[in-house]
């Protein structure tokens, strides 16, 4: 995997790669937790989690599953993509038109601020705000959430909808595409994908007692090189190898 992922941060050529995911370990993930932003900051794990009446922001116990901090939203927000940039935590929600800013260290609320679309996924990458809206698009904003430049994320030349969370992994962006077992991996400079990762079966069906959503939850652990993934409403999360 470290090898595949090095490969493809050296440039991309005009063939798309397809990986398959490997799991490599098998880890607890809440089954209540419906995932929409995971990632790992200062070695710990945040999760924020969504629906109406559920929505939260944890920090995660990852050989647990276990909420070892958390933070409860009202009912009228449905919680999406999350991310920690320059001491602030960045919250999304769906059809809120808000995002929160929290203080990464204490979980204390400093401010809400509009937010001109749909929240789905949120990532960095060290230096500004990369976020998804359930379309073909990428919005990159500074840490006022204005737009500052966007691309069109193409596959084959064609658009890709339906992005969803996103991770910041070695100079390129993976993505959910919603409903499906694909994750893509973007070039950030034009939005090209430059690889796909086939997740189909990674949730055995022994696993699954039906009340189990889709694949949503990428997290990329640098100090190990580590890449993680679960799904909404999920048993379990899934260190994973590119094969």
């Amino acid at each position: 995997m470290i090898l595949a992922v090095a490969a493809l941060s050296q440039g991309c050529s005009a063939k798309v790669r397809s990986y398959k995911a490997h799991v490599v370990e098998t880890l607890p993930h809440d089954r209540s937790s419906y995932t929409q932003g995971l990632f790992f900051h200062g070695g710990s794990l945040y999760e924020s989690t969504g629906q109406w009446g559920e929505s939260t922001m944890r920090i995660v116990d990852l050989r647990s599953g276990e909420a070892l901090r958390k933070l409860d939203f009202d009912r009228k927000y449905f919680v999406e993509g999350s991310v920690i940039l320059d001491g602030n935590l960045y919250i999304l929600t769906w059809t809120g038109k808000v995002a929160f800013i929290y203080d990464a260290a204490t979980l204390e609320w400093r401010r809400s601020v509009a937010y001109p679309r749909e929240g789905w996924g949120l990532t960095t990458d060290g230096k500004q705000l990369i976020a998804s809206d359930g379309s073909s698009k990428l919005y990159f904003m500074d840490t006022a959430l204005k737009t500052q430049r966007t691309v069109q994320v193409r596959l084959d030349g064609r658009p890709v909808k339906y992005l969803n969370e996103l991770e910041w992994i070695d100079g390129k962006i993976w993505a959910n595409v919603y409903m499906s077992d694909m994750i893509l991996i973007i070039n950030p400079s034009d939005g090209s994908v430059e690889a796909t990762v086939d997740c189909t079966g990674l949730l055995p069906r022994q696993l699954r007692n039906g009340s189990e959503d889709v694949l949503n939850g990428i997290a990329y652990d640098p100090s190990s090189r580590a890449i993680y993934l679960t799904g909404k409403y999920w048993p379990k999360m899934f260190r994973i190898e590119l094969k």
